[in-house]
């Protein structure tokens, strides 16, 4: 009889598990009662984990459970909760823990944490005070685990107040418990109390501390604390793993350390999709969107998929390079792969369209996009204006402002780019005005002067430049003393105020170009000490003017040259076929020069 009991078990328990429908449950439930075997510890445990990944049937499984003796074994009960409260469904999990204490369940120490995190999942702050005023009634105030629930709630509610208290109150903590306000601090941008905080722990980090306090260091700029975390990690137990790796790259990168970044990345044994993007981000972040490239080509010969937060990346570094074919290929893969457009993907679509030239696209990428946000309109408008479209700049700004889009800095910033290049004086000063007004009230930046003071020196009103430079509010950088420089030179007024040029000479700045271009006037004017003066300086800094280079790209592959430099490949076949092109060129200019004298002898 037993045995045959046992089968029966093993048949209702299979049937369980391959139970998809509440109507089919409740027939097998039917022969559990009439078995006997309903409140088997297993045939329990089954139906929880049933109703628990099932469909929401919260009042049927409470009626099942209440059949049962919690006093026996309450882990049905938090299996229950706990099921809900790790899926998609938290607030069901609260009302389940609600329903069974209300049927006379005592709730525990396992109880607790999973409610508590129900209610962290959709910020249930009135519903985790309650949970908090009964763990505080039945006396597990001092449980570590429960504390350690309450402060990763408080945190998550970004109650930091009562997360604090929590912490504070605690007669023993662990690293959960450093970890929980930690990361509550980082998710709430308070970033300078996160590393405070990881800086006053008496317990050793693990390694979701090192990654929290880590990306506090890096959107900070803490590069010497998060150099001083990347020590630790070598010395904890649990050595560098790819997790922390991975941040230890986001840090280096936001704190503009690419050498410390490639360094974490060369040294991984295994990469993942996150090690990639961190560091072909991290290239195209500190300008070096050749490498990103080429580092691109590599993930994709190691085997990994990328995905869309990486071919944003690669989108922009095509942009940098005006890789247009290779921009174009990431185009067909993202629509070949049928990999999800969203705002990110469209927005850098259209910057790569645009700073490639192809305004067209961009402009049909654009209008396609159900949703933009600023980003996308200031991507248009940078391309547009870089191209001398100013007119369709203005026009792109009056209907952004009509769809309720508010512009911010680096929309002006566009605006005053586009009327820079096509000489738009009047319009310039509109629209700084209109920005600085009570419209927008954006303060202007060092950039938006430099535009400024630019166009104005571009129209030739180099005495309303230097107003303007007098009035600003911070220093001039080197582009606006050498807006200014350049001014003066092409107009012929060779006297720059001494403050002006006593401003210059305060520049830390590696600018040959201004440096050269300030002697140049400094020699004109007959100032031969301050010639000398200038070059001296540029010897202590020593600043030495950089080889031209440039960029083209050919079959998706974007090729370097710089002055002097005959590393490439091909230099030899490139030089011999300069050398030709050169010798047609003075051929044919010879002819037409014979041409022009034999036919003016010829009129004679």
């Amino acid at each position: 009889m037993s045995k045959i009991k046992h089968s029966l078990k093993r048949v209702l328990l299979d049937s369980i598990q391959r139970c998809k429908k509440l109507t089919t449950f409740k027939k097998i439930h039917a022969q559990l009662i009439t078995s006997g075997v309903v409140s088997n510890d297993f045939v329990v445990n089954r139906v929880v984990e049933f109703f628990a990944k099932g469909p929401n049937f919260v009042d049927y499984a409470c009626d099942f459970l209440s059949e049962y003796d919690w006093k026996v074994s309450s882990f049905p009960f938090n299996a229950l909760v706990s099921g809900y409260a790790i899926g998609d469904r938290p607030k069901t999990a609260f009302l389940v823990y609600r329903r069974i204490v209300k049927d006379g369940f005592l709730p525990d120490m396992f109880t607790f944490p999973a409610v508590l995190k129900s209610c962290a999942k959709f910020v249930g702050i009135g519903e985790g005070r309650q949970v908090h005023g009964v763990i505080i009634k039945m006396g597990f105030v001092c449980n570590i685990y429960v504390e350690n629930s309450l402060v990763h709630f408080y945190s998550v509610c970004k109650r930091f107040g009562d997360a604090s208290r929590v912490f504070d109150e605690m007669l023993v903590r662990d690293v959960v418990s450093w970890t929980g306000v930690i990361s509550g601090y980082v998710r709430a941008g308070l970033f300078d109390e996160a590393v405070g905080l990881f800086l006053r722990m008496d317990v050793e980090p693990n390694a979701a501390t090192f990654v929290s306090v880590l990306v506090a260091c890096g959107r900070k700029g803490y590069l010497s604390v998060g150099k001083g975390i990347h020590g630790l990690s070598f010395k904890s137990a649990f050595g560098v793993g790819l997790e922390v790796s991975n941040a230890l790259m986001d840090m280096y990168v936001k704190c503009g350390c690419l050498p410390g970044a490639k360094q974490v990345f060369d040294e991984l044994a295994e990469k993942d999709i996150v090690s990639w993007t961190s560091i072909i981000s991290g290239l195209v972040q500190c300008n070096c969107p050749k490498e990103a490239l080429e580092l691109f080509q590599d993930m994709q010969s190691s085997g990994i998929e990328p995905d869309g937060i990486i071919l944003t990346s690669v989108l922009s570094a095509c942009a940098r390079l005006g890789a247009l074919d290779y921009g174009r290929w990431v185009h067909e893969h993202i629509d070949r792969k049928a990999i999800k457009w969203d705002i990110q993907i469209g927005t850098a679509m259209v910057d790569m369209y645009a700073k490639c030239g192809c305004i067209e696209m961009s402009m049909q990428i654009f209008n396609g996009m159900p949703h933009k946000n600023v980003l996308t309109w200031n991507a248009l408008l940078n391309g547009l204006a870089m191209h001398g479209h100013a007119y369709k700049v203005l026009e792109l700004f009056e209907e952004m402002v009509r769809v309720g889009m508010r512009p911010n800095e680096v929309t002006f910033l566009a605006i005053l780019t586009a009327c820079c290049h096509c000489g738009l004086v009047n319009e310039g000063r509109q629209y700084f005005n209109w920005m600085k007004g009570q419209q927008y009230n954006l303060p202007p930046r060092l950039e938006h002067y430099g535009c400024m003071v630019d166009l104005l020196c571009r129209a030739r009103l180099l005495d309303e430049a230097l107003e303007l430079t007098k009035a600003m509010p911070m220093s001039p950088d080197v582009r606006i003393m050498g807006a200014l420089l350049s001014a003066c030179k092409e107009n012929g007024n060779t006297e720059l105020p001494q403050e002006i040029l006593d401003r210059f000479v305060e520049l830390d700045s590696h600018d040959s170009g201004v440096y050269v271009l300030l002697s140049n006037i400094h020699a004109i004017n007959q100032r031969w000490d301050d010639v000398t003066r200038i070059r001296r300086l540029m010897k202590e800094k020593g600043i030495k003017k950089p080889p031209g280079s440039t960029v083209i790209e050919l079959d998706g592959k974007a090729h370097e040259f710089i002055v002097g430099d005959t590393r490439h490949p091909q230099d030899k076949r490139i030089r011999l076929l300069l050398k030709i092109l050169s010798d047609q060129i003075f051929l044919e200019e010879h002819r037409e020069h014979s041409f022009f004298i034999q036919s003016h002898f010829c009129a004679a």
